[in-house]
């Protein structure tokens, strides 16, 4: 059973979903852009989203990240951790998931009302308004806090794909800790 804290409709809603769409910039890290001295831009992920969007293919949710922005560091944590729905340099987020989920026989049929998104900034809305749960984070855009059906505890960065894989988890009766 999930923690008092989070409303009904919101775990039902959760109950519903097959597959979770993951920003990256303020959303898996700090939303921050580090350069090196010579122009390699680096990012940080928390190793806690790395085990949590894990456990979430192991229990038949699957993960897909869909960025506005480019990078190999995000080419390479998605290989890490076994995610193969990438997009990246998406222009439009919410067309980015229709072709991904066209494109994918798996997904093709799967209704967006089955889907989750999580972001924090103005792009997301537009996938936020298709899809059966939106998420934002604290740090989010007042804009994207208001049109997502819950807010995360836990801040941009600092372990967000942990707090939702739970409530994802505890949905599906498949959280197996106390």
């Amino acid at each position: 059973m999930a923690p008092p804290a989070v409303p009904q409709d919101v775990l039902e809603r959760a109950a519903r979903v097959r597959l979770a769409v993951f920003d990256v910039d303020g959303v898996l890290t700090d939303g921050k852009l580090y350069y090196s001295a010579d122009g390699v831009e680096t990012k940080a992920f928390h190793v806690q989203d790395g085990s949590a969007l894990k456990m979430l293919r192991a229990s038949g949710i699957e993960v897909a990240i869909i960025t506005g922005r480019s990078s190999p560091m995000v080419a390479r944590r998605a290989r890490e951790l076994g995610i193969e729905l990438l997009i990246q340099n998406a222009g439009d987020k919410a067309q980015a998931l229709t072709e991904l989920l066209a494109t994918r026989p798996a997904l093709a049929q799967l209704p967006l009302e089955h889907c989750c998104a999580i972001g924090d900034d103005l792009p997301d809305i537009a996938l936020f308004e298709r899809v059966g749960l939106a998420i934002s984070v604290p740090n989010g855009h007042p804009a994207a806090r208001r049109r997502a059906h819950c807010v995360t505890e836990t801040a941009g960065g600092q372990g967000v794909a942990r707090e939702v894989a739970e409530l994802l988890l505890r949905a599906h009766d498949r959280w197996n800790y106390p």
